[in-house]
Formats: structure tokens, C-alpha cells, sequence
């Protein structure tokens, strides 16, 4: 009854859809299984996959792409992205230089660039509201790059680490409140989750401790009371919002994690403590160890960064991927996450390396890019795995990465939604 069910399937998407997209597959991603499939065709129809099956199928009609010789998984899932900017020695200047629209033509780039390295779908974590519109235009087809849930602006204390006027001269720092993301109070906290909200905002973003790239002393106090907390995240959840806390000090963890958020970026000196809290509340960690690694080399270079980042980047910057490895094994949820931006876009797929340096085997940190994150992003009946019924969002690497896990670094086929953007 099953094979009847899945032949009619099959033979209503040839009559309604017309030319089917067939993809040779020479070794497959099951990241359901946690194995790796050799010889199997992907049929897609539409936007959609329609059936996989054993073998080489040789249809009568259709498109095949012929992927024998490489290894195919879904469409990966950065959960820690700023689309709108990236790293350069000017970019603190730039803040008072560049127009959205310069920011907009900026972030076309970096957009594509992201798909073409085979992440199709991203969590952008705080940006000057451009995000919104990019990823507007995004789903409308007008231009090219991964799918997008932003958080528009990031969530901060007066002085916190996403205060937009940190590091300005006094006649233009103002009073910056809830509708530029700044939060002094639990009213304030309500005001500004609504303001996400009314500004097109997907989830929320809360600096939840110091930063290291943001112009202030600190990169770890703990930045918001943990009532300022709750307020943010049950309005959240009004909004059927989930709030991301970026955060190194191991205080404003816990107060994050009580306060009931989903995701702790970074994470840097996280305690033992604090990793049982997470399990306990069912909390992932999203870990980015590139960035980490990139800003303590970056830092060395005199004049890459103002001298009041510099101590944080070389004391916090180097420690993250140790912590990761402790949060792993003692069975914290990863998630996989970047913070793309803070380095060069493109460059996402490093991260596996650097999880799988650290003691994350090679499978698990392709279904944290994968399930995990589209479960957290409640799609994971459409995204993460190859399966029929689900978003064609699918992409191929040389080699496969459970036994070189660098080919990661190098994708050289994207699909998204069943549109070839790289072949």
C-alpha cells in the first residue's frame, strides 16, 4: 500500500509540475540516520523534493545532474550571521560614513556569497533594520541569497554591547530607548520586543553580558536583570518569537538561561554550572569559534581594532573553542553558529573544522548545521534532511566529510528551493 502511495505521489508531481530535476547522488547525508548513503537519485519538483530513491534513476524526461562523484546533504543552517556588514579596519567609521543604502548594495554581497558557500538558510542576529529588507527581498526572488530569520536590531542596556551610540562623542549620543533596541527596565523590555515586532523582526537578540567588539570596557558583565529578561522573553512568545543571548560572563548566562531564552551565543566562560542550567532548560549552545579565532589574530595587527578592543579580543577570543569542547562532552545541545561578519562571509564552513578539532565528530556537527537548527527554527518538518515533502534545499561537497571533513570549506553545488545556484 506504502510503494502505491509513493508511485501516485511521484506520478501527480510529473503531471502537475511538468520537468522533474533528477540528482545522481554518488554518497548521500542522511542526517535523520546519521549515515552516509551511497548511490541514490534525488527527484525534485518544483521547490520541493519529491521521492529519494536507490540507484541511478535514467527518466525518460527531466533535468539530471550528475553528483556521482560527490557527496550530497541539505542545504546547511547558520544560526549566527550579520548579513549586513563585515570585518575591515574601517568599519567602526563606517557607522557614521555609510547610508542604508550603501549597507543594502554591501549586504547583496554578502548574501550571495553566503549561499554560494552552501548555507541557504541563516539566523541574522542584529543589524540596523537593512535585514528586514533584505530579506524581503530575498523571498520575493528578487535577488540572490539564503533564507533569512532576522532579529532586525539587537536588544541592549544603556552602554550594553548592542547600544548603537557606544563610543561616540556626547553631542550625538542622545537617549537612545526601546525603538533604537535599548532597554533600561522591564516596560522598556515590552516596548522594544513590540517594536521588533512591528519593524518585520523574526525572533529577538539580547546582549545578555558585554562584548568584545563593541567600543566599551567590558566584554563580560552582565548587562540586563534577569526580570528585564523574562519581560523580553515572554512578550516573546507572544509574538511566537524565540530570543538568542549573546554572552561570555558566566553570570549573565545563568540570569539569560533563567530568564527563558533559547540560544546562548558564544558562551566563552561558561561554568559547569551554567552547562547543567542549559540542560535543564533545554537551552543550545551556538558556539563560533571561527570568529573567536579570527578576532585574538586580528587584534595582534596594530590598528585593526580601537585599542579599547584589543585586551578583549586576546583574552576572550582564544578560550571559546575549549569551552566548546567542554560543553559537548558534557552533553550540552549545539547548535551550530558562526558569527559570520565578525570574519569574512563565505568562510562559515571552518566551523566544522575547528567542532570537529575540538571532539564534536564529524556527523554530529553536520546535524547541528542541519535537524537541530531547523528544529529550533520550527521548520524541521521542511528543512535539515533530504526526505520527500521537504524544501529542495540541497548542496555537494568534493569529499566526504566524514572522513575530510575540510571539503566543507569548499561546496561546490547549491540548490535552493529546486533553483540551481551553483553547479
Amino acid at each position: 500500500m506504502k510503494a502505491l502511495l509513493k508511485l501516485f505521489v511521484f506520478l501527480f508531481a510529473i503531471s502537475a509540475f511538468g520537468q522533474n530535476t533528477y540528482l545522481h547522488c554518488g554518497k548521500l547525508v542522511d542526517t535523520k540516520s546519521g549515515k552516509v548513503l551511497s548511490e541514490k537519485t534525488i527527484i525534485v519538483s518544483g521547490n520541493k523534493i519529491i521521492e529519494v530513491v536507490d540507484g541511478y534513476l535514467k527518466p525518460e524526461s527531466g533535468n539530471v545532474i550528475d553528483l556521482k562523484s560527490k557527496t550530497v546533504m541539505p542545504g546547511l543552517i547558520d544560526m549566527h550571521v550579520h548579513i549586513e556588514s563585515e570585518t575591515n579596519p574601517k568599519k567602526y567609521l563606517q557607522a557614521y560614513t555609510l547610508n542604508d543604502a550603501d549597507v543594502a548594495y554591501n549586504s547583496l554581497h554578502y548574501a550571495e556569497v553566503t549561499l554560494m558557500n552552501g548555507f541557504t538558510t541563516v539566523r541574522d542576529l542584529g543589524g540596523s533594520g537593512v535585514n528586514v529588507s533584505l530579506r524581503n527581498a530575498i523571498n520575493q526572488g528578487k535577488v540572490k541569497g539564503p533564507r533569512i530569520f532576522t532579529a532586525e536590531k539587537a536588544l541592549a542596556t544603556t552602554g550594553g554591547h548592542a547600544d548603537p551610540t557606544n563610543g561616540a562623542k556626547k553631542s550625538l549620543i542622545g537617549n537612545p530607548g526601546p525603538k533604537e533596541g535599548v532597554v533600561n527596565g522591564v516596560e522598556d523590555a515590552k516596548k522594544a520586543v513590540r517594536q521588533r515586532y512591528k519593524n518585520g523582526a523574526d525572533l529577538i537578540k539580547i546582549t545578555a553580558t558585554g562584548g568584545v567588539l563593541s567600543v566599551a570596557k567590558s566584554g563580560q558583565n552582565p548587562q540586563f536583570t534577569i526580570e528585564e529578561i523574562k519581560a523580553i522573553c515572554e512578550t516573546a512568545k507572544d509574538y511566537g518569537f524565540h530570543v538568542a543571548a549573546h554572552a561570555h560572563g558566566d553570570e549573565g548566562m545563568q540570569r539569560a538561561i533563567i530568564g527563558g531564552v533559547k540560544t546562548i551565543e558564544h558562551g566563552t566562560l561558561m561554568s559547569t554550572e551554567t552547562m547543567e542550567l542549559m540542560k535543564k532548560h533545554d537551552v543550545y549552545l551556538v558556539p563560533t569559534i571561527t570568529a573567536g579565532k579570527f578576532v585574538s589574530d586580528k587584534a595582534k595587527i596594530k590598528g585593526y581594532y580601537p585599542e579599547i578592543i584589543v585586551p578583549k579580543a586576546l583574552d576572550i577570543g582564544p578560550k571559546i573553542q575549549d569551552m566548546f569542547a567542554r560543553a559537548y562532552k558534557n552533553g550540552v545541545g549545539i547548535a551550530f553558529g558562526t558569527d559570520a561578519a565578525v570574519f569574512f562571509h563565505g568562510d562559515n564552513g571552518k566551523e566544522f573544522g575547528y567542532m570537529v578539532e575540538a571532539g564534536m565528530p564529524a556527523m554530529e556537527t553536520l546535524q547541528s548545521a542541519t535537524i537541530t537548527n531547523a528544529m529550533i527554527l520550527k521548520m524541521e518538518d521542511e528543512l535539515g534532511q533530504i526526505k520527500g515533502g521537504f524544501i529542495a534545499d540541497i548542496i555537494a561537497v568534493n569529499d566526504d566529510p566524514i572522513k575530510n571533513i575540510s571539503t566543507m570549506e569548499n561546496v561546490v553545488f547549491v540548490m535552493k528551493e529546486g533553483k540551481v545556484y551553483k553547479q
